[in-house]
């Protein structure tokens, strides 16, 4: 067995907080934290999964209104210890090519796609992580043989949690956070045989 890095060593006894994220650059591409513990993806990305991030992220930046930019792989700083990073998300922030982060109030949609290794995280601890931080909406996008199901999430403020607001399969069409209409079957390529 070998030693850990040091640098995968918590700076502290109460484990690692948001601002850490900044100062790893040895951390491997796509690290989160998640209640002070990093979480690193290790396992390869599967062709369909980039796939359908770029094309949605394309897709969603022909729709946008001219005050929502597309964000992809960068993290939300949900509090101290809880910096995750989703798939895409969209935000009403001010471009500013340096920064690392998003505050909850910047965003306005977060989507996760799920892998085999993060899908209990985008299931469960993701979805109660965003809503408790005020994020409005949450899509969490399955792999149905081959086609994406979105499962559409709405914060049910009084409650300060998600409420479902749909699964779509085929074509999504959403009011908000502005106007989306989706043909899900194009943003993945057809599978041949």
């Amino acid at each position: 067995m070998t030693a850990l890095p040091d640098w995968m060593r918590p700076p502290r006894e109460e484990g690692w907080f948001a601002e850490d994220l900044d100062r790893l650059p040895e951390a491997p591409r796509h690290t989160e934290l998640i209640d002070g513990a990093l979480v690193f993806m290790m396992s390869p990305q599967r062709w369909w999964h980039g796939h359908l991030v770029t094309m949605l992220t394309v897709a969603l930046m022909e729709q946008a209104p001219s005050d929502v930019s597309v964000g992809r792989e960068m993290t939300i700083k949900l509090d101290e210890r809880n910096r995750p990073e989703p798939d895409l998300l969209l935000t009403t922030a001010a471009y500013d090519g340096d920064r690392t982060w998003f505050s909850p109030d910047e965003v306005r949609l977060v989507i996760e796609v799920v892998s085999p290794e993060s899908a209990h995280r985008d299931r469960t601890v993701k979805l109660r992580k965003y809503a408790e931080a005020g994020i409005p909406h949450y899509w969490c996008i399955e792999d149905e043989d081959g086609a994406p199901v979105v499962h559409v999430y709405e914060l049910d403020e009084p409650t300060g949690a998600y409420a479902p607001a749909g699964i779509f399969r085929g074509t999504l069409k959403r009011p908000v956070p502005f106007e989306i209409s989706l043909d899900l079957d194009k943003l993945t390529p057809p599978r041949t045989k």
